[in-house]
């Protein structure tokens, strides 16, 4: 019996059968609209759970576990923490990708976002180093694999099923719709922990304040488990992977027939994921660790300047449709090469700076990363699509944004903000030596 038939013969769960009684109203119409909903849903839960990770890797874990250290050296630690889930997420999809060859879509989404979500809230259980020792440190180590293998599970295939299957003079729009996940992620994290640092005494925060965030994110994983559920569980849809062949192949098979496009892959977007990463978590350990503003302040900076994310994100959209995709992206790997001269040294330059930092930066991240991912995805043949772009991405993060926290805190540490830039920088000449490959490629195929 070949693995459909195993899938289509398989008893429903009961996620399955929830998901299908609140279904789309018309099951026999598949709806560009319906996948951008989920999509934009899914990427919400999963950047909401890394960002809350990111803003306790800041001002809760280095005192929390690490309260020998210097402030400093603590949160190189935690940032060396953060890292381990881009390094577990190529196997959390190797993992999820059996998972889903055997059981299908829905068990595979099931199982990696209640993963995901029962790792973020037990980080808020996490005793502290005073209570249980360098038992405290581990306990956070093997939770952070545990995001990172669920992320990787947690690809489903509706971003690049949304991207093929919209219509022509709308692809980039919906290509960009995924990104805006980000956005409203980042926007809640730091707005629920602005708040609660603004109405809670230090005493309050650091003993039970801090815990809130991570409870949230179990209740906006489950939503975000029924609202791709809804989609991946309809017969019509499973047809249309099936269709559009955005099915699991083996994680090995892939890289050997696919090897070339997901190295191209990985480094055509390291500059946007530099700068991701340079403008969501570095800011704020620079903030905290170096001059006497208060956390909150800062934070509901960054809540608005995700504003300015947003429109980002959307102008892309209409960008990339004008002037085209590898165009945009070069464009803006150029003007991050600009930006990273300069810009970092404005979070010395009081509120006013760090206001400008934080506008501008965001407002070019919005339109590099609008349109960042899947740039090369039309070179891996249909058979492998799936699970090429699924490996793609995790090599994206890996390599652009996994390391970009610890490394800039690193090099500024010693170097001052200038060599932060310098690490944004290379992440730029990387994305423009990739894109003029992948440009040649295309010349000669």
């Amino acid at each position: 019996m070949n693995e459909a038939k195993h899938v289509a013969d398989s008893p429903e769960s009961a996620l399955e059968k929830e998901a299908r009684n609140i279904n789309i109203d018309d099951p026999h119409h598949v709806n560009p609209g319906d996948v951008a909903v989920g999509v934009v849903i899914g990427r919400t839960s999963e950047f909401f759970d890394f960002f809350v990770f990111a803003v306790a890797s800041v001002i809760v874990f280095p005192a929390w576990v690490f309260p020998y250290a210097d402030p400093v050296v603590g949160t190189i630690y935690c940032f060396a923490i953060f890292a381990l889930a881009f390094i577990a997420r190529p196997f959390g999809t190797m993992l999820f990708n059996y998972i889903d060859h055997r059981q299908g879509k829905s068990a595979r989404l099931t199982s990696a976002l209640l993963m995901l979500g029962t790792a973020t809230v037990a980080i808020g259980f996490l005793p502290s180093y005073d209570s249980i020792g360098n038992f405290s440190v581990a306990i956070l180590i093997i939770l952070r694999i545990m995001q990172g293998l669920a992320i990787g599970g947690s690809w489903d295939g509706l971003a690049s099923l949304l991207a093929l299957d919209a219509p022509d003079e709308k692809r980039s729009f919906y290509t960009m719709v995924p990104q805006i996940g980000a956005a409203v992620g980042f926007l809640v994290a730091t707005g629920l922990f602005a708040y609660f640092l603004a109405v809670l005494s230090p005493e309050d925060f650091y003993d039970w304040g801090w815990r809130y965030p991570f409870f949230v994110a179990f209740a906006i994983n489950v939503v975000a488990l029924f609202a791709r559920l809804r989609i991946v569980v309809t017969p019509e849809y499973t047809k249309l992977f099936r269709a559009r062949e955005l099915q699991p192949e083996p994680i090995f098979k892939t890289v050997r027939s696919e090897g070339p496009t997901i190295l191209l892959g990985a480094f055509v977007p390291l500059a946007t994921f530099a700068l991701f990463h340079m403008m969501t978590v570095f800011p704020l350990s620079w903030i905290f660790l170096y001059t006497d503003e208060e956390p909150w302040h800062f934070l509901t900076i960054s809540s608005v300047a995700s504003a300015f994310f947003l429109v980002g994100i959307l102008a892309s959209g209409w960008l990339a449709a004008k002037y085209g995709r590898r165009r945009l992206l070069r464009d803006c790997a150029i003007a991050t090469a600009a930006f990273s001269g300069f810009a970092p040294q404005f979070l010395d330059g009081g509120v006013v700076g760090e206001i400008f930092f934080m506008f501008s930066g965001f407002a070019l991240l919005g339109i590099c990363f609008g349109q960042s991912s899947g740039v090369v995805a039309q070179r891996f043949s249909k058979r492998f699509r799936y699970t090429g772009s699924a490996i793609t991405s995790d090599m994206a993060w890996l390599f652009g944004a996994g390391f970009a926290p610890l490394a800039a805190l690193s090099l500024s540490a010693y170097f001052g903000l200038i060599a932060a830039g310098a690490y944004l920088l290379s992440g730029a000449i990387c994305t423009i030596v990739a894109l003029g490959v992948a440009n040649r490629l295309d010349r000669k195929g």
